[in-house]
């Protein structure tokens, strides 16, 4: 949301905003661009008639006091996915679903399409170098690439996000079980990417992963009138610590590493492809590709000792995240250390898809805030349900942000990759000066 409030500021609109919390870098974001709220809160009386409408994100709840009378007073108001689909309903569409992977390969194409003096419009879920916000809104651009979240689109909106974008040119990466305070069982969940597809426009394309079986039988069955291009995971070799991938007898450095970013890679081409670039100039401009933020983002390195964060949260993402850097480091050390931090990971219920997604660590962490369950309205989870849900006896679970640190500067020694992995902050941890104290 703070990202659209600036790239409309930039688009010359008169914005506003409140929130009951705002974290950096969010709001030192907002501060630089004069559109941080003087005071955090709710303040219905400041909503004037002459407001042209209203953009509701998702975390707002139905009984919002600014919602309802907004609502009382007829203003128009939009969901974020609505708001976005309005500005890009005459471009072509482009949207990256999927349960995992689709920032990183929003991000890739972007990358490209940016090197190449493409114009065109964005929506991305994470901050990327050279970016300097993550949606960009035009009226030159014909084009526009959206990240397709699944999660709902409002509270007045119940319907999942990417189901507004209806695209030309579709890429889901997989389906795996998440966001159960929304969808209770798994095949509610894969319904949505079904209906996703339903609402396509005819003749356009979809690229799907085939290695995930869920999705392949999804996709197969689907009697929509598209083209359908399935996709795996590239071939690759490393030479003095550098990664290669193979392709049509030649050999293109890359920066990424684990083989779920070789699907990602491959998938982006396919993406690129479609929009008119071929795949020698695709492998050469990806070369520079260095990761959105918080995707395996290298944060500390002292030749010996490596420091990663990542966004990994769900249990798909947590283990493919550990599974890479076990295979690129076998003879390092791995210390994991993971915040449950969404609704889903908080919920006792869901915490079962977790087990053994740690195993690949040499010692592992998890940390939960009480206050987050608090916010979330969800019951308190017990030390003994998580470390039966991740099934590690010698799992280490604490609550404080004390803790954490203190837990991770015990580990510290020659040889290890210490990976923090997050879709928050560990409490307010700052990740990135943190990382270098873990250096031994």
């Amino acid at each position: 949301m703070h990202n659209l409030a600036i790239a409309m500021k930039k688009n010359g609109y008169d914005v506003s905003g409140s929130d009951d919390e705002i974290f950096e870098p969010s709001k030192s974001r907002l501060q630089q661009y004069g559109l941080l709220p003087e005071t955090f809160g709710w303040f219905p009386e400041k909503l004037r008639p002459e407001i042209d409408f209203v953009i509701l994100g998702m975390h707002a709840r139905e009984d919002n006091p600014e919602l309802l009378r907004a609502r009382d007073m007829g203003l128009k108001i939009y969901s974020y996915p609505e708001f976005l689909y309005h500005h890009a309903k005459n471009k072509t569409r482009v949207v990256i679903g999927g349960s995992h992977g689709k920032t990183t390969i929003t991000a890739m194409v972007l990358h490209v399409l940016s090197r190449l003096g493409r114009d065109f419009d964005y929506l991305v879920g994470s901050q990327l170098k050279d970016f300097e916000v993550m949606v960009r809104l035009s009226d030159t651009a014909d084009v526009m690439v959206f990240e397709g979240d699944e999660y709902l689109s409002s509270p007045i909106d119940k319907r999942p996000k990417f189901h507004w974008y209806r695209p030309h040119l579709a890429l889901l990466t997989g389906i795996a079980w998440d966001h159960i305070n929304v969808f209770p069982t798994f095949e509610i969940y894969k319904k949505q990417f079904s209906e996703f597809i339903d609402l396509m426009e005819d003749n356009g394309t979809l690229i799907y992963y085939e290695g995930d079986a869920v999705l392949r039988e999804l996709v197969l069955s689907n009697q929509k009138d598209i083209e359908k291009i399935a996709y795996q995971g590239l071939d690759y070799t490393v030479e003095n610590n550098r990664l290669f991938v193979l392709f049509e007898g030649k050999k293109y450095p890359v920066k990424i590493f684990g083989k779920h970013n070789l699907q990602n890679l491959n998938g982006a081409r396919l993406v690129c492809n479609k929009l008119g670039v071929d795949n020698h100039t695709f492998f050469e401009t990806i070369a520079t590709f260095e990761g959105a933020a918080k995707r395996l983002e290298l944060i500390a390195n002292d030749g010996n000792t490596l420091v990663y964060k990542d966004f990994a949260h769900a249990p798909s993402k947590v283990k493919a995240t550990l599974d890479a850097v076990r295979d690129r480091y076998p003879d390092k050390r791995v210390v994991a250390c993971l915040e449950l931090h969404t609704f889903s990971s908080l919920n006792k219920h869901f915490l079962e898809q977790y087990r053994y997604a740690l195993d690949k660590a040499d010692r592992a962490c998890v940390y939960y805030d009480p206050h987050a369950l608090k916010m979330k309205r969800l019951p308190m989870l017990k030390e003994e349900d998580v470390k039966q849900a991740f099934g590690r006896k010698d799992l280490k679970v604490v609550h404080s942000t004390e803790e954490v640190k203190a837990w991770l500067m015990d580990q510290r020694q020659p040889n290890t990759v210490f990976l923090l992995m997050s879709s928050g902050n560990f409490g307010g941890i700052p990740l990135d000066r943190f990382g270098a104290q873990l250096l031994p």
